[in-house]
């Protein structure tokens, strides 16, 4: 019982000492969402900045390598890509690996995660119809039903996890991209 609340006293701590946070992304869930769970997880608080996709143009010269989401931890300079942002994250909430190959195994699980991410979102972000019906019935029949049925295994072989057999941020980052998945 005092070990559980000397971690609960340590964790309030930590969160009342986090640095200001700001994360700036588009007006929508894509690959910010992950960054947003792994802040919730966190118990930070943070300055949630969405813009649209019409001033991205003002934007994107202002930021580190021109890419979105970005965040900015106070003392910090700006920092861009969403899977190490996740991953720094994952590493401040204690649900990293505790070794090199853990780490390497979640990190496997996340690509994986994005390469399908990546395919759904060509098929989404496609604006002629013809191409988009094309690029359909493969992506639905085929891509999709390969990644989730390894994914799938990986969550049986893991005791209802991703990776190592524990929670992750690999399994943050998996559930805060579902809605996308869908």
């Amino acid at each position: 019982c005092l070990r559980a609340h000397y971690q609960s006293s340590r964790l309030s701590d930590h969160i009342a000492m986090a640095p200001k946070t700001k994360l700036s992304y588009f007006n929508c869930v894509g690959l910010g969402e992950p960054i947003r769970f792994l802040l919730a997880y966190l118990g930070r608080d943070y300055e949630d900045d969405r813009f649209e996709h019409d001033v991205w143009d003002e934007i994107k010269p202002t930021t580190p390598w021109g890419q979105a989401p970005i965040l900015v931890v106070e003392g910090q300079k700006p920092v861009t890509q969403s899977i190490a942002i996740t991953r720094y994250l994952g590493k401040e909430a204690g649900i990293s690996g505790q070794n090199a190959w853990e780490d390497l195994r979640i990190d496997e699980i996340v690509y994986v995660i994005n390469d399908l991410r990546a395919q759904l979102a060509k098929h989404q972000n496609e604006k002629n119809e013809a191409v988009k019906k094309e690029l359909k019935g493969p992506l639905f029949n085929t891509t999709v039903p390969f990644y989730m049925s390894r994914l799938e295994a990986h969550v049986k072989a893991n005791n209802g996890f991703l990776a190592n057999g524990k929670l992750s941020w690999a399994d943050l980052y998996f559930a805060a991209i579902s809605d996308y998945l869908n």
